[in-house]
């Protein structure tokens, strides 16, 4: 099969030849429909994940039809179409028996503990605990960001933050995760201030119904949440994943708020801060979010069949397994006004 693939961290991707995955006894080979680029392929690539063995295949959220099938696994045929959450749960511990395996102390990860999904094919583990079927009315590019991206926005917001109706919920970073934070928030009843340093991205942000947007061009962007809040938001969500996103999501907040992180905080120079000055004397809660277990895949299904959520309107284009491979060192800086997703199938 093709594939994108980097043999040091931080070093050339380009796209070769490489042997078919074949699956395991509980799991699946996929064959790959569309793969969203996202900012943490990017953190594999450059080597900030702990587990990524070289050579490596990057990419973890998909769309595509099964194409193998292990002789223990029980659900699914060849031909299935489906997706996946990126975190892959065991299926035996307590925490996958109980609905949980977003938190599996035994889970995979297509892109990081295993090759993933920048291939025309993919292993997928536990097949039985993780593979989703997607509807035949939602079509690849809103099905591609349902395993990673809008899956962990949507978890994060209605079971972690549990936003309420008419609450304000400041989202920093505008990128996938951010504007799909924004589609779910606004889907709750809630009022979205969005902030980016691209105005690109903000204008997107207001089309998916947020009221107001804040361009992060290095005034105090806490400052003017709490103006346009009066008081500051009820629920912040660091949508980046960096000291200073982090920082400026917290100080948003009014108190009792509650922040949600969902960008990674790599440990690449020792643990970024955070404020927890604030968080003591203003009573915050801080949540952590890890994508979102297959039991919680039915409710978001039906809102996206409803057409309530949108999420291939997040898409900003499609590209081929070239393309995506010259793009993907550039991800930690790049600035796109949506999603981008690769379709293993073009040039």
């Amino acid at each position: 099969m093709r594939a994108i693939v980097f043999e040091e961290f931080g070093g050339a991707v380009d796209v070769r030849t490489v042997a078919d995955p074949v699956p395991s006894p509980e799991g699946v080979v996929v064959e790959v429909h569309a793969t969203g680029l996202c900012r943490s392929d990017w953190h594999a690539w450059a080597g900030h994940d702990d587990g990524v063995a070289l050579p490596h295949v990057p990419g973890h959220e998909l769309v595509g039809v099964v194409a193998a099938v292990g002789a223990g696994v029980r659900q699914w045929t060849v031909g299935d179409r489906v997706t996946t959450p990126f975190v892959c749960g065991c299926g035996t511990c307590v925490w996958c028996r109980s609905g949980q395996a977003q938190v599996c102390p035994d889970q995979t990860q297509p892109g990081f503990t295993h090759w993933g999904s920048f291939a025309e094919y993919v292993a997928l583990h536990a097949a039985d605990t993780n593979l989703v079927a997607v509807p035949d009315v939602v079509d690849d590019a809103a099905a591609a960001g349902l395993g990673c991206r809008f899956a962990t926005a949507y978890r994060a917001l209605t079971a972690r933050a549990r936003v309420r109706r008419g609450e304000w919920v400041a989202v920093i970073g505008a990128g996938g995760v951010g504007l799909s934070a924004v589609q779910v928030a606004v889907a709750a009843g809630a009022n979205v201030v969005a902030v980016d340093r691209t105005p690109a991205a903000l204008t997107l942000a207001a089309s998916l119904g947020a009221q107001h947007t804040v361009l992060a061009d290095g005034s105090d962007v806490a400052a003017r949440v709490h103006a346009l809040t009066d008081g500051g938001s009820h629920v912040s969500v660091d949508a980046v994943g960096s000291a200073a996103t982090c920082g400026e999501a917290i100080h948003s907040l009014r108190r009792h708020g509650r922040h949600v992180q969902l960008g990674l905080l790599p440990n690449i120079n020792g643990h970024p801060p955070v404020p927890m000055d604030r968080v003591i004397a203003w009573e915050l809660d801080v949540l952590g979010s890890h994508g979102m277990a297959r039991a919680d895949y039915p409710a978001m299904l039906d809102l996206v069949e409803a057409g309530t959520l949108r999420p291939g309107s997040l898409v900003e284009r499609v590209v081929g397994l070239t393309e995506g491979a010259r793009l993907l060192p550039g991800f930690g800086t790049a600035a796109p006004a949506g999603v981008t997703l690769i379709d293993p199938r073009m040039p």
